[in-house]
Order: C-alpha cells, then sequence, then structure tokens
C-alpha cells in the first residue's frame, strides 16, 4: 500500500502593526493585522534565502523592515511541520514574464525627415536653443506680456 500525500498547508499570513491613526486619539483597534509578506529579516531568522522562500510559496515583502517574534515563530512552527512531513507546501509559482516592449521605429522616434515632420520639429529651427529663450523671455518681460506656456492655448 502506497503512503497518502501529506495535506498541503500554505504558509501562515505574515502580521504586522496597524498604525496608530491620530484621529481615534493614537489608540490602537487591534493592534494586528494580515500583511502583504514577511520582511527579509524574519525570512533569514529562519534560515531561509528570500528564492528559497518564495519557492515555498512564502510571500516575502522586500518594503518591510520590521523583525517581529511573532511571525519569525509562526514561520519556524510552520517550516517544523514541512521538514517532518506532516503538511506540503504549495507548488512552486512560475516567476511572471515580463513583456519588453520592442524599439519603436526611427520615424516615429524623430530621425528621419519624415519623423521630424511628423512631430513638428521641422520649423523649429534654433527656436529651442537656450539664447533664444532667454532673449524671448526678455522680449515678453519688456511687452508685459503673459508667460509663453500661458499665452498659446493651442500649442502652436
Amino acid at each position: 500500500m502506497s503512503q497518502a500525500q501529506p495535506p498541503i498547508l500554505p504558509p501562515p499570513d505574515p502580521l504586522v502593526k496597524k498604525p496608530r491613526l491620530i484621529s481615534s486619539g493614537g489608540v490602537l483597534g487591534s493592534e494586528w493585522k494580515v500583511g502583504r509578506g514577511y520582511s527579509i529579516g524574519e525570512v533569514r531568522a529562519v534560515g531561509l534565502t528570500v528564492n528559497e522562500a518564495r519557492l515555498l510559496g512564502i510571500r516575502v515583502d522586500p518594503n518591510r523592515d520590521s523583525v517581529w517574534d511573532v511571525n519569525v515563530q509562526r514561520l519556524r512552527d510552520w517550516l517544523d511541520k514541512v521538514i517532518k512531513g506532516e503538511v506540503s507546501p504549495p507548488e512552486p509559482a512560475l516567476p511572471k514574464t515580463i513583456k519588453i516592449k520592442r524599439k519603436r521605429g526611427r520615424v516615429f522616434r524623430a530621425l528621419t525627415p519624415a519623423g521630424h515632420r511628423m512631430r513638428g520639429l521641422l520649423s523649429v529651427g534654433l527656436r529651442e536653443t537656450h539664447a533664444h529663450k532667454w532673449k524671448k523671455k526678455a522680449r515678453e518681460r519688456a511687452e508685459k506680456r503673459r508667460h509663453e506656456a500661458v499665452r498659446a492655448k493651442g500649442g502652436h
């Protein structure tokens, strides 16, 4: 007779402290809530690396810095059960695939005369140079005109 497979038990949820709300006078309702993941320090305290923890189905939150004894103890208890064979961890999830956008063409990047025209850069010439900008602003100040961004609403 073959042995029965141990039940699959996911790791316990990490607990984090609730922030003290000023609106409620700095008083806590319930002190703990379920967090996004275990901190890297908690995972290391159990004796795992981040990659090993993720393969075991343990959620890791790299933004958390705190190390709570409650979480370390909960993880230790769960790992002891897994090592003894009482429960088995969930199947490791495959890493997410990231779709990289392909490089846009030369025309779209305004590297050709047609791209200059499409982007409206053909008629610009020297207008966007630093010296021209300061001359233009000085002229606007002298004429007591409004700022360049406010003046042209259509972008022309």
